[in-house]
């Protein structure tokens, strides 16, 4: 069933036309990955999806227009993950976490209710960061941050995710680690709309892969008919290895074309 749509969404940053005419339908328990070159538009869908900038067109989450909901309530539909993962503020990791409860009225980490704790905790638990709790996450590794991050979209409860590049900063282990926890989070019936470089990652998670060329979805569908040896070719000007280990598809970019 579909939960999140988008009719010819066209987006533009200034005078520039980033997006053109995308439309996409996507269902709840999906974990779909948006691929495309440096350039392809991928964080402006996302924030054009979210309702973050202005865009023409229409986007519906599940039956509601966008444009109908009052910010806070999109901030309890859509859990957003920047790129980057900054933070300037020398806080407890448990507190920026919390800050993942502040659409549902938690203003001030230090009094949260027993539903916004329990939130926290879950979320925390599923990324592996209780050990981090006590600790500024300004004193955290890039990765151990990330993660945080992650943890803190996770304590929104949203039924849609956002995650821009969340692997970006990890090393191989805990790319994997955070590409299987989404999946997790999709299985419970969340859609997760993530944004990677990695055909691998996404050819192996993925249920749905949209591929962004110059603002136009080139391929949508499947991992094995949105990654074809044509979109590759055409899109990202490359051949690819391809193989199947343990049941799971594995697609290594090989040579420029």
């Amino acid at each position: 069933m579909t939960l999140l749509s988008a009719t010819a969404l066209n987006a533009s940053l200034g005078s520039r036309k980033v997006l053109h005419d995308v439309s996409l339908s996507l269902e709840a328990g999906h974990l779909a990955a948006l691929v495309g070159p440096n350039g392809a538009g991928k964080t402006t869908l996302l924030r054009a999806l979210a309702g973050l900038i202005p865009s023409d067109g229409e986007v519906r989450i599940a039956g509601d227009a966008l444009a109908s909901l009052q910010l806070r309530e999109r901030a309890k539909r859509f859990a957003y993950l920047p790129q980057g993962h900054m933070v300037h503020w020398p806080l407890p990791a448990r507190d920026i976490v919390a800050l993942g409860r502040y659409p549902h009225g938690a203003t001030d980490p230090a009094r949260l209710s027993p539903r916004d704790i329990e939130a926290v905790l879950r979320a925390m638990q599923a990324v592996d960061v209780i050990e981090f709790s006590d600790r500024r996450v300004t004193e955290l590794s890039g990765g151990e941050r990330s993660r945080v991050a992650l943890a803190r979209v996770l304590a929104v409860e949203a039924p849609v995710i956002l995650a821009d590049e969340p692997t970006a900063s990890l090393d191989p282990r805990h790319q994997i680690d955070v590409m299987q926890k989404l999946r997790n989070v999709a299985d419970t019936g969340v859609l997760v709309i993530v944004v990677t470089h990695d055909l691998g990652l996404a050819a192996r998670f993925a249920d749905h892969v949209l591929v962004l060329s110059d603002g136009r979805l080139a391929a949508q569908g499947a991992p094995d008919e949105a990654l074809s040896e044509n979109v590759l070719a055409n899109v990202f000007r490359i051949s690819a290895y391809r193989a199947e280990f343990q049941r799971e598809a594995v697609i290594v970019p090989w040579a420029d074309v």
